[in-house]
């Protein structure tokens, strides 16, 4: 059902897509990272009150079946990847038991395992060469978290930190992305929730960026941390698709929808966000900038550790797999963290906070498979700038990228 608009074939479907999407919000606020569509859509969705979660899922189900219905061949595997990953949330909804596993595929199209805990053995070995001490594990935790308290920024002084990375990476990316002359970011310090940072796109090419100080920020992270939310990450990301696909008439990029395929997309770009500003030398440019602001930061040891450290990536993930697909407790999976991870218990229940969402508990695969799919993807090309550029610029999805990496 339609309501009162009129429209051709092809904007029936993307505004059945529309409605659908926008009904998942009254089921599970949040659910809808952004939208920038017409206002009315998103009032008629509401006044027609909170959906029947197996209405809503048979409805995507349909909609799927009648594509490609007048898209182009990308605009409808585009769509239709996302309508399968609704299926399912509409299922969960609706108290069905989904395995977790399949529960990751039809969300994000990925196939997700557990990774070999000898990956993360030769991790803790090289960051304990980093860090120069043994690589047994009471010494090595005690040296990494030594080494994060010293990196750790003075709450008083996060502010000016976020600022300056903010301005500086705006003023970097602006010298090879085209971005609106009216795009701004404002950030804001929050506390209470299950993640470090969170980007609210508010549209018109405005974002506004939470940053979480139960998480501590260290020197090393945090111009991560601006490169993902904002420059060249998912601020610059909606500016483009708002300017590039929304204003050409894709309809459908006007919704940003959790637990599809759009994140997984999203968080690997973000992720690969701060090499592609400045390069694998950024924490040379990082110290330069920390300089400026009175604070010192070791950019060849943070380069090394972080070396080492990024063999930890698929911990979080495969906590998530104890939790959802083996059903371990809560106390077995926080330990799991603490030890690979070498941070506190206290730091490992926060993480399980994540893990534990009913929103969110899938969502740590975005960041794994994402940075993996994509880093794949972006290193295959011998341009690798141009590659970003069409993350940027393309409604590209896991398939699309999968198919190019076979040819």
């Amino acid at each position: 059902m339609l309501g009162t608009v009129n429209v051709h074939d092809d904007d029936e479907i993307v505004t059945e897509y529309l409605r659908i999407g926008l009904a998942f919000d009254l089921l599970e606020e949040g659910f809808v990272d952004a939208y920038t569509g017409d206002p009315g859509l998103r009032a008629q969705v509401r006044d027609e009150g909170v959906p029947d979660p197996v209405v809503l899922g048979r409805r995507a189900a349909q909609l799927r079946d009648r594509l490609p219905a007048g898209l182009t061949p990308a605009r409808a595997a585009f769509v239709s990847s996302h309508l399968r990953a609704l299926e399912c949330s509409a299922a969960r909804f609706a108290g069905e038991d989904v395995g977790f596993v399949d529960e990751v595929s039809a969300y994000f199209d990925v196939d997700i395992m557990p990774q070999d805990p000898d990956a993360y053995r030769r991790s803790h070995r090289e960051l304990a060469d980093a860090l120069g001490v043994a690589d047994d594990p009471e010494t090595l935790r005690g040296a990494y978290r030594s080494y994060q308290r010293a990196n750790e920024i003075p709450a008083e002084r996060l502010g000016d930190c976020v600022r300056a990375f903010a301005s500086a990476l705006r003023d970097e990316v602006r010298k090879t992305v085209d971005l609106p002359v009216t795009e701004t970011v404002e950030f804001e310090i929050v506390a209470d929730q299950p993640w470090s940072g969170f980007n609210y796109y508010l549209g018109d090419y405005t974002s506004r960026v939470a940053i979480n100080t139960d998480v501590p920020q260290h020197l090393s992270s945090l111009p991560h941390l601006i490169a993902h939310e904002a420059y060249p990450g998912h601020h610059t990301e909606h500016c483009r698709k708002e300017e590039i696909l929304v204003g050409g008439g894709q309809r459908e990029q006007t919704i940003f929808l959790v637990n599809t395929p759009q994140c997984l997309m999203a968080e690997g770009l973000a992720d690969h966000a701060l090499r592609a500003a400045l390069g694998p030398d950024w924490p040379h440019w990082a110290a330069a900038v920390y300089a400026d602001l009175g604070l010192r930061f070791d950019a060849q040891r943070a380069a090394a550790v972080g070396e080492a450290t990024a063999g930890l990536l698929a911990v979080r993930q495969d906590a998530a797999l104890m939790l959802h697909d083996r059903h371990a407790d809560a106390v077995e999976v926080t330990q799991f963290l603490a030890r690979w991870l070498l941070v506190s218990e206290d730091r490992a229940r926060q993480m399980l906070r994540f893990l534990t969402s009913p929103l969110w508990r899938a969502y740590i695969s975005t960041y794994v498979e994402g940075y993996r799919l994509l880093g794949e993807w972006l290193d295959a090309g011998a341009d690798r700038p141009v590659r970003f550029a069409r993350l940027l610029d393309e409604p590209l999805t896991p398939a699309r990228l999968r198919a190019e990496l076979s040819h």
